[in-house]
């Protein structure tokens, strides 16, 4: 099969047009000049020959007013001047980049008569990449540009002919160059040798250097991952000694975009659905903290210090948390006594850059981004490979119908796990290939795929569905890789060259393991599956790692096949998909310089707007900066350009306005800011107001009186039978609490990604459950752990562990039984305390100061959580609630009149419990027939059933009805669902 290219795609044209057009009343002309040839070298005889080069007539305010017309036309920001002849195209990797700038080339040739063209690469692996594309464009060129003539051909330095025939011919040359190849240039003879071959003289060439030819020729230079290629000044000079005529930089990631003419980036592409969307899957292991787990985030320099994740014993419940640790540091300490941690003390925080690690006393150290103490890591691996065999099958079954064929590759770095060799050199699989096989064998059996194989040989299959492509030493052997070296170029060489043998039917090879250095040679647009199954910490960039998929698929006839219903590339990562998108929108913000959420200067200039006399143009820099401004001054933005809660609010509530003079493309405009704003997920801290205490009701007589029944403070004690509540405990823990084994938690969302950033489709998360079948993990001491976290005896601990019958359960996740144990015996001391406990009144002296309620600031939200009272109804203008039951209450409690004044009570006023501080919602003075007055304390409850409240939150309000019975016979606690049902009370 052969890929077919399409010659009308819009975006495409844009890119080639914001180049072609820059030269735009350029005539087509030459450059000729003298070439000297040696025709035998015998005989020494010269021939003179005419080289030809090409020749630039326009002034530099010509091109700058090209620059910036073409600038305004796709909405960049304009070159004030012309600094250098760089031009710059920005384009998502997988939109055709090589197409777009090869394609210039001839659009160039036709229109202005350029002849000469230098592609220069940073790598072997891109080098390998535009050999491909140029040979499998060649046809298709062709055919569009009346079959013109045009060579193309690799540098070589054994070849120096073809660079003599680059400088005379009058045909189209295309040169491609690797930067390595001319970066080293020396001007003292003496070190002539350690210079490359192009800057050294040659007989062949009439004693001329290789350069001097190719820099008479004028060309145009087109720079292929810029960022790559002349990052240095070295090769910065390397690239002036060709004498450009101007150079074209290509890339997805500029680091200087220099005379930015054309931009497509990851936005656009996935917008335009001109890349595959985003599927993040991951395997984790479900509520397991039965190691010494310890993952290094981060290190920080002065003070040396280290960021790390570790399981932290929180009020009985162990909870992974990170944390900020220096030397000597204790983590049993910082664990608040996890067993698990005896002689993890800090001994040495690493922080050279690329080699971080963090070191303990126990000898145990930790890389960079690393864990330990996790489940391990062989088990996650062989599940990711299941995994992605069985993603891969679904989308076969989803594709093949349709003439795709579906491909999935796998990143390793270290090849003998992939493939072994015995003492005689025999190849041997290694672990990755036997899992695989193994995991293969088995899915393939699941009747769902059934229809995929019909007729197969199923055994046979396995065999020929997956293969390596690696580097091979001299013999044969296949070996590790840098993808810098000969052997490295090899393996390109046959990746390109197999590239679309992959996409037809009648290969067998579906599953592709490669080395990860080679990463960059795969571009093939079948690959709907990557899997990194390094050992080592990948340093590997997440725009790196989805890139080598993005590209829109293609059928047996090799046409593009679009639709995000065709196109999902799922990528298997070592992390949640919210942390990989959380990487991935950082990755585009620095790379790409988009800013999320942003209003530039020149964000309306390319807005079409029609004049006085109905004419379209596009509105400008200058109106453009006038919108900011507007914005600006408003406040919907701050004078970085980040849109401000204030313009999402107003965008939602159909509030946002522009000025009248841009009133016909005011739905334009609100369009183009709602894609950037994104959605409110915030609350309005524009409407965040503070609430004023009412100080007629504050001062009353009434409130006082109020006040001095419910603010004195208690004491309690309790009292109950120890041996009933082991026998409890112990019956609650055998029929409350099992636990199977651990479990593997497959779980993958798909990714958005939009100006305002990288979200996660909810409406995508599944997940799905498999048993984990051998994990490793110490069983700490129960006991101990058990009697620090409840304060019972260890007979009384004992005595229930061994009447519970449930010990089996220990051993299958020990940190989860311990967990719920100590849940259950809380749970039911909390019972046995409430029904003995007695609340004493400690004295006068002990109470909560009317004072405070002057002495607390107090703040609520107008759109969203504050309620307005009436006048001389509360202590407070408004009433800030958590909830709609509240929200509820206060609204009765202003509109009864038999509520003579109420107050909503802060957060300081808590009574105390064995259970942790309790904070009642409500005091209330009810005067009834304007002459008997009660006084209650109400806590408003969605539901008045018991059942439906946590026992320790029923427990405290049985604890707060003793509370108040121990410090006012006048005053009653009340729990309320509505209004209603407290008017019973009274």
């Amino acid at each position: 099969m052969k890929i077919q290219f399409e010659n009308n795609l819009e975006y495409q044209n844009q890119a080639i047009s914001s180049i072609v057009d820059i030269f735009e009343g350029q005539e087509i002309c030459q450059s000729n000049f003298s070439v000297s040839r040696i025709r035998d070298n015998i005989l020494h005889s010269i021939q003179n020959e005419l080289g030809i080069g090409n020749r630039l007539e326009l002034l530099d305010d010509e091109l700058l007013e090209n620059v910036q017309k073409i600038q305004l036309r796709n909405g960049l920001p304009a070159s004030k001047k012309l600094e250098s002849m760089d031009f710059s195209v920005e384009m998502e990797t997988g939109t055709g980049k090589t197409y777009v700038y090869l394609k210039s080339i001839f659009e160039l040739n036709r229109k202005y008569g350029f002849t000469k063209f230098i592609i220069v690469v940073p790598s072997i692996a891109i080098k390998e990449g535009t050999k491909k594309s140029l040979d499998m464009t060649s046809e298709h060129f062709r055919a569009i540009f009346d079959n013109v003539n045009y060579d193309y051909f690799i540098y070589d330095s054994s070849n120096l002919e073809q660079v003599r025939d680059f400088a005379t011919s009058s045909d189209i040359r295309i040169m491609v160059i690797n930067i390595d190849a001319f970066r080293k240039s020396f001007t003292d003879p003496s070190k002539d040798t350690k210079a490359n071959i192009i800057h050294r003289r040659n007989d062949r060439l009439s004693g001329q250097k290789p350069i001097e030819f190719i820099a008479s020729t004028n060309p145009i230079v087109i720079i292929d991952e810029p960022q790559s290629v002349d990052n240095t000044p070295k090769a910065q000079e390397a690239i002036k000694t060709l004498n450009p005529l101007c150079r074209l930089r290509y890339s997805a990631t500029h680091i200087n975009a220099y005379n930015l003419m054309y931009k497509l980036d990851s936005i656009d592409a996935y917008d335009k659905k001109l890349v595959k969307q985003i599927e993040v899957a991951n395997v984790r292991l479900s509520e397991s903290a039965n190691n010494a787990y310890v993952k290094l985030l981060s290190v920080k320099p002065s003070p040396r210090s280290a960021k790390i994740e570790i399981d932290i014993n929180q009020t009985g419940k162990t909870i992974r948390k990170a944390i900020t640790v220096r030397n000597g540091e204790d983590l049993y300490e910082l664990s608040n006594g996890r067993d698990l941690y005896s002689g993890f003390t800090v001994n040495d925080i690493y922080i050279e850059k690329g080699k971080e690690y963090i070191e303990f006393t126990n000898g145990i150290s930790v890389d960079i981004g690393q864990t330990i103490g996790d489940l391990d890591s062989d088990s996650i691996k062989r599940l990711q490979i299941r995994r992605t065999i069985e993603e891969h099958l679904q989308k076969e079954k989803m594709l093949n119908p349709k003439g795709i064929k579906v491909l999935s590759l796998f990143f390793i770095d270290k090849v003998a796990n992939y493939r072994e060799y015995d003492e005689n050199g025999n190849p041997l699989k290694g672990k990755y290939a036997q899992w695989f096989e193994e995991e293969y064998k088995q899915v393939i059996k699941q009747r769902i795929y059934a229809d995929l194989f019909n007729s197969k040989d199923l055994d046979a299959e396995v065999e020929r569905v997956h293969n390596g492509y690696f580097a091979k030493d001299k013999k044969g052997v296949l070996k590790d890789s840098t993808g810098k070296n000969a052997d490295d170029e090899d393996t390109f060489s046959l990746i390109m060259k197999d590239k679309e043998k992959l996409l037809s039917f009648k290969s067998p090879l579906r599953f592709i393991f490669s080395h990860s250095a080679l990463k960059e040679g795969w571009d093939n647009p079948n690959v709907f599956q990557i899997c990194t199954l390094n050992e080592t910490h990948s340093t590997i960039k997440k725009r790196q790692e989805i890139g080598r998929g993005l590209r829109i698929c293609v059928s047996q006839e090799g046409e593009r096949v679009y639709g995000f219903e065709n196109n999902t590339l799922t990528v298997m990562a070592n992390e949640s998909y919210e942390e990989f998108a959380k990487s991935l929108q950082s990755e585009i913000e620095s790379e790409e310089g988009i800013k999320f959420g942003v209003i530039e200067k020149h964000f309306f200039a390319n807005m079409p707007i029609k004049d006085d006399e109905g004419q379209m143009h596009y509105l400008g820099y200058e109106q453009s900066e006038v919108l900011q401004n507007y914005l600006l001054d408003k406040g919907y933005i701050n004078s970085q350009g980040r849109i401000q809660d204030s313009l999402k609010t107003a965008l939602r509530d159909d509030a946002f306005e522009i000025p009248e003079e841009f009133a016909q493309i005011e739905e334009n405009i609100t369009q183009a800011i709602k894609k950037v704003a994104g959605g409110l997920n915030i609350k309005d801290a524009a409407r965040k107001q503070i609430v004023t205490l009412d100080k007629e009701v504050f001062l009353s007589d009434d409130f006082k009186a109020l006040w001095d029944e419910i603010k004195y403070k208690t004491t309690y004690r309790v009292n109950f039978d120890i041996e009933a509540l082991v026998e409890t405990c112990a019956q609650k823990i055998a029929d409350e609490l099992t636990f199977g084994k651990i479990k593997y938690i497959y779980s993958k969302a798909t990714n958005r990604i939009t100006r305002a950033g990288v979200e996660i489709d909810i409406d995508t998360i599944v997940e799905k459950q498999s048993d984990a079948e051998v994990v490793q993990h110490q069983l700490p001491d129960i006991v101990t752990y058990l009697q620090n976290e409840t304060k019972l005896t260890r007979k009384n601990i004992v005595d229930i562990l061994i009447k519970s019958g449930k010990l089996e359960s220990f051993k299958n996740n020990p940190q989860k039984f311990i967990d719920g144990v100590i849940a259950i015996i809380r749970k039911t001391m909390s019972i046995f305390i409430v029904d003995g406990i007695k609340y004493e009144k400690i004295g006068n002296d002990y109470y909560y100061a009317q004072e405070c309620f002057e002495d607390k600031e107090l703040y609520g939200y107008l759109s969203s959580n504050m309620f307005e009272n009436r006048k001389n109804k509360s202590v407070y203008d408004y009433t800030v609630y958590d909830s709609d039951v509240e929200k509820s209450f206060a609204k009765s409690f202003n509109e009864s009149e038999d509520v003579k004044l109420f107050a909503k009570l802060p957060a300081w006023f808590k009574i105390n419990t064995p259970l942790g501080s309790y904070n009642p919602d409500w005091a209330v003075l009810i005067e009834k027939d304007n002459e008997e007055k009660l006084y209650f304390v109400v806590e408003s409850k969605g539901s008045l059933f018991t059942d439906d409240l946590r026992d320790t939150e029923e427990a405290k309000i049985k604890c707060a009805k003793k509370h108040f019975g121990a410090i006012s016979q006048k005053t009653t606690f009340v729990q309320s669902n509505n209004f209603q049902n407290f008017s019973e009370y009274w």
